[in-house]
């Protein structure tokens, strides 16, 4: 194929961006800012429901508080109502049955003693873990207003690209129709169709030439294309 060299040029821009655009067929073309966005959108979501179930287990913690010091407080009541009826009673089996009475009050009042003790540790435990996911939330809030200031520059950039396929359209029309037809030949053939070529390697399949195939191709006229003898594409050699 004949083909002066800034037309070698348009060519192998074509091939290259041609085969860039088939590397990247099928893959997302979803920006990376909005993946990261998601993510921390994701993370998140986990950690307020996270926050949500520690806020609920304070609060019902707090309810198990109060229902312990109510009991308590009725049977203070108890025990006391029981000690002043002792003080009037002579009734032997009466003062055995207040007696009772005012010792499982007691009992179960030391008991109760224990669970508040218990249930104060354990809550302080718990708004430590509330508080610590109240952080992280925040934390996250902070982050996902960062990245979606991140994410809508990302899309304000992208909508500035280039069209790819509009810039094949441009280049394809600075070249004349039979080096086109001999271009899309070879690259239906093998999915290339031209090449760089550094001296010793082949740019389509990345092979390093037998040095009499280099002498071949180094002696090919400079406005003629030699082809790769092992993949056919045209080869595009550097000005000299």
């Amino acid at each position: 194929m004949k083909l002066s060299r800034e037309s070698q040029a348009v060519l192998l821009e074509l091939a290259t961006l041609q085969r860039n655009l088939d590397t990247s067929a099928g893959k997302s073309n979803e920006l990376p800012e909005q993946r990261e966005l998601d993510e921390l959108l994701k993370k998140q979501q986990q950690m307020r429901d996270a926050a949500a179930s520690a806020q609920m287990a304070v609060d019902d913690m707090e309810n198990e508080i109060l229902r312990i010091q109510a009991d308590e407080t009725k049977l203070r009541r108890r025990e006391k109502d029981a000690r002043n009826q002792l003080g009037a009673a002579t009734d032997p089996e009466t003062r055995r049955d207040l007696e009772h009475d005012r010792y499982s009050a007691k009992s179960r009042l030391a008991d109760l003693m224990a669970e508040l003790q218990e249930a104060h540790n354990e809550i302080h435990a718990l708004r430590n873990n509330r508080d610590s996911h109240g952080a992280q939330v925040d934390e996250l809030a902070r982050q996902v207003e960062a990245a979606t200031r991140a994410r809508d520059v990302a899309v304000e950039a992208s909508t500035h690209i280039p069209d790819p396929a509009a810039h094949v359209r441009e280049l394809r029309e600075q070249l004349d129709e039979a080096a086109l037809a001999e271009y899309d030949r070879q690259r239906e053939e093998n999915e290339v169709g031209a090449a760089a070529y550094n001296g010793r390697t082949c740019g389509g399949c990345f092979i390093v030439l037998p040095p009499a195939d280099r002498a071949a191709i180094q002696g090919t006229p400079v406005d003629e294309l030699p082809q790769c003898p092992n993949c056919g594409s045209y080869l595009i050699r550097k000005a000299g």
